[in-house]
């Protein structure tokens, strides 16, 4: 697999957030999967610059982007991890994207039709990214 990469506004502030990124990176990291976390502080289109000039697949993760199911997100898992090339997932600061035009054609994802913030979305992709490793591997974390 090549790089998985994290993008956030920002890194978690709260104890819980980063004990629970910590967490699900290390369990990642126990199964072979490699998840680089990159905060940034930059405003929201210089943000998106350097998103769009890193190369590899990009995904915003957006409310109305693309819902996936966890069976689904792992399927996509599973071609990333064949793919070879980096992906990057961006969570954007609390005011969303802004109108650029190169993000027309970039993909979007959703968690959920719901708003989080930004560090409770953080975790929550990072755990689905662990679960998708582990419907990868069978095991018996995801209960379907």
């Amino acid at each position: 697999m090549g790089r998985l990469v994290l993008h956030t506004h920002g890194a978690p502030k709260e104890a819980a957030f980063k004990h629970l990124m910590a967490m699900y990176g290390d369990r990642l990291k126990s199964r072979g999967v490699r998840l680089e976390h990159h905060p940034s502080k930059l405003s929201a289109e210089a943000y998106v610059d350097r998103l769009l000039d890193e190369g590899g697949t990009l995904f915003l993760l957006d409310e109305g982007g693309e819902l996936n199911d966890s069976m689904t997100f792992a399927e996509r898992f599973h071609t990333w991890q064949l793919s070879g090339g980096a992906v990057h997932l961006a969570i954007g600061p609390a005011e969303g994207w802004p109108a650029h035009a190169s993000l027309s054609e970039v993909r979007r994802l959703s968690l959920s039709p719901m708003t989080f913030p930004h560090e409770l979305a953080a975790v929550m992709l990072v755990e689905q990214v662990y679960r998708a490793s582990e419907i990868q591997r069978g095991s018996g974390y995801h209960k379907a």
